[in-house]
C-alpha cells in the first residue's frame, strides 16, 4: 500500500478524545469508569493503526472497523476488568500441580473463609480474658492434639511457606554458626529455592559432610566442633538417589543430636498428618514419624499433602518454637486471617476423621475402577457426536506432584483423544482456551484427560468442551 493511501487511512482514525465524546462511549464510561474505558479506546486504536502501518487494511477493512468500534471497546474494556486469576479444570492427574494452585480447599474451609473474611474476628483478641490474645492459638491447639501421640508437648508456628519455616528456624537456631547437613541433600526444589542459598540469607554457615550418594553417621559426627549449631536433615522431596547409596537414618541422627545437646532439624518439604499408607501412596514420611524418631523441629508445607493452605507449619520441641516466635522474622513471615481460618477448617476435618472432605486425600484414594466409569460415561458422550474426535480409554498413572513422593505413582484410567482436523497440540489449545480453561496432558501425539483430578461435577462441562470441537 502507498504512503498517500496510508495517510488517508491514518487520517480517517478518530481521536481518542472524539471517541470518549461519543453517546457509545460515555454510557461505556459510565458503567465501568473513565480510566478502563480510556485505555480500552486507547488499546483498539492502537490496533487499528498498526494494522494500517503493516498494511492488512484497507478503505474497505478499516470502514467496517469504524463501524464495530464501540462493540471492540466494550469487548476491550471486559477483558481488561476482567479477573486474571480464575478456575481450571486439572485434567493432568498430577494432584499437586503448583502451576495450578497446589491443593484445592475443602468445601468447609471454604465456607469458613466467606464468614471470617465479611466481618471482623477474633484474630488478635482473647474473648474470655478481654484483651490482645495470639493469633497462633487457633491452630496450635489442634495441632498439640493432632500429634500428641509422637510428642506430648509439642508447639507449632505458622508462616507464609515452607522456604519461610526453614529461613526463621536457621536463623533462630544457627545464625553465626555451622548446621551440619548431608551433602545428597542439598537440594533445589521449584523456583529456584534452593537449600544453601536460604542457609546463606539466614546468616547459618553450611557444612556439608558425605558424598552425594552416601552418608554415614560418622560422617556427622566428625564434622561437630565448637561452631556447630544445628544437625539438618532435608527430605528429597522431588528426586531419588537409587544404586550404591546410603543416607544417615533419622533415629541416628536423633542419637547423635541428643548425645552432643545439639537441635536435630527435619525439612520434610511435603508433610503429612497421617499414614499415607492408606491412600495408596508409601515411603513417604509424615510429621508424627519425624516426631517419634526424636526430631526437635520439623518443617512442612500447608498446601501439599496435609490439603490446606499455602503455609509453611514448624513443629517441634516448645522451647525450640518459642525462639522462632520471639524472632523477628517471624513477624515479618506471618500469615493472615485467611490462612488461619483455612488451616482451622482443615484440621477440625483430620480431627473428625473426615478425609472425604479434604479433596487432596480424596483424589488420591479414588480406584482407577471408579475413574474409568466416569471416563466409558463421558466417552459415551462423545461418541454420540459427530465423530471427528476419537476417544480410547488406557491404563495410566496419576502422581502426587508439588515435590511430594517422587517415586510413587497412582494407577488410573486415561481418555486418550485424537482429533481429525486439529493434531494433539491444537486440540490441547483449543482444551485450554475453553471456559472454564482444561488443562490435559500432550503424550505420544494424544491429548491425555485423567479425571483424578476432575471434580465429577466437572465432567460435563469436559463433555461440552469436547463436544463443542467434536
Amino acid at each position: 500500500m502507498k504512503t498517500e493511501a496510508k495517510s488517508e487511512l491514518f487520517r480517517a482514525l478518530p481521536s481518542v478524545d472524539e471517541l470518549l465524546r461519543s453517546p457509545a462511549i460515555s454510557t461505556l464510561a459510565e458503567a465501568h469508569g473513565a480510566m478502563a474505558v480510556t485505555d480500552a479506546v486507547r488499546a483498539v486504536t492502537a490496533r487499528l493503526r498498526e494494522e494500517i502501518s503493516s498494511g492488512r487494511v484497507d478503505a474497505a477493512s478499516l470502514h467496517l472497523a469504524l463501524d464495530g468500534l464501540p462493540g471492540a471497546i466494550e469487548t476491550q474494556v471486559r477483558k481488561s476488568l476482567s479477573p486474571s486469576l480464575r478456575p481450571v479444570i486439572n485434567a493432568t492427574g498430577v494432584i499437586l500441580h503448583t502451576n495450578l494452585g497446589r491443593a484445592p480447599l475443602a468445601p468447609a474451609a471454604v465456607e469458613r473463609i466467606r464468614e471470617t473474611a465479611s466481618q471482623y474476628s477474633n484474630l488478635e483478641f482473647n474473648l474470655e480474658a478481654g484483651d490482645r490474645g495470639q493469633r497462633d492459638v487457633h491452630v496450635d491447639r489442634l495441632f498439640r492434639k493432632l500429634i500428641a501421640e509422637a510428642h506430648h508437648d509439642a508447639s507449632t508456628i505458622v508462616v507464609n511457606n515452607n522456604a519461610a519455616a526453614v529461613l526463621l528456624a536457621l536463623n533462630s537456631l544457627a545464625e553465626g554458626g555451622e548446621v551440619i547437613v548431608s551433602r545428597g541433600e542439598l537440594v533445589e526444589i521449584g523456583g529456584s529455592f534452593r537449600i544453601p542459598d536460604v542457609m546463606a540469607k539466614s546468616g547459618a554457615k553450611l557444612r556439608e559432610v558425605g558424598t552425594t550418594n552416601r552418608t554415614r553417621i560418622s560422617d556427622f559426627e566428625k564434622a561437630i566442633n565448637d561452631q556447630t549449631r544445628l544437625l539438618l536433615r532435608v527430605h528429597r522431596s522431588n528426586f531419588e538417589i537409587s544404586g550404591f547409596t546410603e543416607q544417615t537414618s533419622i533415629s541416628e541422627l536423633a542419637d547423635l543430636a541428643r548425645h552432643r545437646n545439639l537441635p536435630l532439624m527435619e525439612d520434610l518439604g511435603s508433610g503429612a498428618l497421617v499414614d499415607l499408607r492408606n491412600f495408596g501412596l508409601s515411603r513417604e514420611p509424615n510429621v508424627l514419624d519425624s516426631l517419634r524418631a526424636g526430631v526437635d523441629v520439623v518443617t512442612y508445607s500447608g498446601d501439599k499433602l496435609l490439603g490446606g493452605p499455602q503455609a509453611g507449619l514448624l513443629s517441634g520441641r516448645p522451647g525450640l518454637i518459642a525462639r522462632m516466635r520471639s524472632n523477628s522474622l517471624f513477624r515479618a513471615l506471618r500469615v493472615d486471617k485467611l490462612t488461619y481460618t483455612v488451616l482451622e477448617a482443615t484440621l477440625l476435618a483430620y480431627l473428625k476423621g473426615d478425609f472425604e472432605t479434604i479433596p487432596t486425600l480424596q483424589m488420591m484414594r479414588l480406584s482407577p475402577a471408579a475413574i474409568g466409569a466416569r471416563a466409558e460415561a463421558l466417552a459415551e458422550k462423545l461418541h454420540a457426536g459427530t465423530g471427528k474426535i476419537r476417544v480410547e480409554i488406557i491404563d495410566g498413572e496419576s502422581v502426587v506432584g508439588g515435590g511430594a513422593a517422587p517415586s510413587s505413582v497412582l494407577p488410573t484410567r486415561l481418555l486418550a483423544l485424537t482429533c481429525a482436523d486439529l493434531n494433539a497440540d491444537e486440540l490441547s489449545t483449543r482444551l485450554r482456551n475453553s471456559d472454564p480453561p482444561i488443562i490435559a496432558r500432550v503424550e505420544e501425539s494424544r491429548v491425555l484427560i485423567d479425571l483424578r483430578t476432575v471434580f465429577p461435577e466437572q465432567d460435563r462441562w469436559v463433555a461440552e468442551a469436547l463436544g463443542g470441537i467434536a
